[in-house]
């Protein structure tokens, strides 16, 4: 059982990683759809960097400033050039998908370096954790360093204060002092580097090598997976393992119930939709207005000014 946990967690990595990322740059009030372009085009990137350098950590590098750009440019196109992000992240997905694949070619069945197991001494002897949670590498450590810091920063921090402002009520934050715009390209382009980073992952980690498709559907489900988590980094990471676990779900049912198999890969879109409808229930609302705690703990409302451009007169 401890196996197949750890399997789980191993295979959830990337969409972690996308998933909190792309949660911190919406609750600063952007939406990068070019999240599945990101992932595919910063896979492909990251893949051939560690096979011509050699080295992983190269690899995870140069795909974090693929995220970092592509990201860059959806905010620059919705503050500067007041274009919408819907439609300029469609269009990036695109674009990125297209290089993926025409840089890539060449590279496809290479066999390229891989991140290195590497067992945390001590914590991988704790009864059934320590297999599951710390005989992993560092890829799947550093999504546990996301989460971690994602939550502190947001809810602990006088940052994450101001971080929700500008994605709540970024008129109100720009009458305090708050640089708004500045900051929505710093936590866009923070969660572009988290978005880049999950693509490293699947090719130099979860799915090895490059090849056309390696990512598909990924993107759309780490967005999934950000408003079913509440814009919540823990939640979230919740979500990214469920998704895992129906993966291996999938895979361990694939020989025996193989129709059944394939619906479970598309469980993630259904529990999105299922959550949005439970918190939006009139009746569940006046719950929420009762009882904050719960809103916190269950609610998936939107930042307010989520999509939105925020320009200073």
């Amino acid at each position: 059982m401890d196996a197949i946990l750890a399997s789980i967690v191993a295979a959830a990595t990337p969409l972690v990683y996308a998933a909190v990322g792309e949660t911190v740059g919406e609750l600063a009030g952007v939406i990068n759809l070019s999240l599945e372009g990101t992932i595919m085009l910063s896979a492909m990137t990251g893949f051939v960097a560690a096979f011509a350098s050699g080295n992983v950590v190269v690899g995870f590098i140069a795909a974090a400033v693929v995220g970092m750009l592509l990201a860059a440019v959806v905010t620059f196109a919705s503050i500067e050039l007041r274009l919408n992000q819907i439609a300029v992240g469609f269009v990036l997905t695109l674009l990125a998908a297209k290089l993926a694949i025409f840089f890539g070619t060449s590279y496809v069945g290479e066999a390229g370096p891989r991140v290195p197991a590497l067992s945390i001494p001590l914590l991988d002897q704790i009864p059934f954790f320590g297999r599951v949670l710390f005989d992993q590498n560092l890829s799947v450590y550093g999504s546990y360093v996301a989460v971690v810091a994602a939550y502190l920063l947001i809810y602990r921090t006088r940052r994450g204060l101001i971080l929700r402002g500008i994605g709540e009520r970024p008129e109100a934050a720009f009458a305090r002092g708050v640089p708004v715009n500045r900051l929505r390209y710093v936590y866009t382009i923070a969660g572009g580097a988290l978005a880049g980073i999950a693509g490293a992952a699947f090719s130099l980690d979860v799915k090895l090598g490059w090849r056309d498709g390696l990512t598909t559907n990924f993107g759309w489900i780490a967005l999934a997976i950000v408003i079913f988590g509440g814009w919540h980094p823990v939640r979230a990471a919740f979500g990214a393992y469920l998704f895992g676990a129906l993966q291996i779900a999938a895979l361990k049912l694939q020989p025996v119930l193989p129709r059944v198999s394939q619906i479970l890969g598309l469980m993630p879109f259904v529990l999105m939709i299922f959550a949005l409808v439970l918190v939006n229930l009139r009746v569940l609302r006046g719950v929420w207005d009762r009882h904050p705690a719960l809103r916190r703990v269950f609610a998936s409302e939107p930042p307010s000014a989520l999509g939105t451009a925020f320009h200073p007169e």
